[in-house]
């Protein structure tokens, strides 16, 4: 019984140190445009796998 209650106030005084801390709030979120890849590769590096078959063509 006494470790259920140390276990309590444990968890509790974890809570009160996760509410003390504010959420953070943003005015503006800003996403970096995604690069693309370049599709100059050399064909023997290039693998295609098929969804019907999981067969893959070199």
């Amino acid at each position: 019984m006494a470790e259920d209650d140390v276990l309590s106030q444990m968890l509790k005084a974890w809570r009160d140190d996760i509410d003390s801390v504010p959420f953070p709030q943003f005015s503006e979120l800003l996403i970096p445009r995604q690069q693309t890849r370049s599709r100059a590769s050399s064909p023997a590096s290039v693998v295609r796998v098929t969804n019907a078959t999981r067969r893959t063509d070199v």
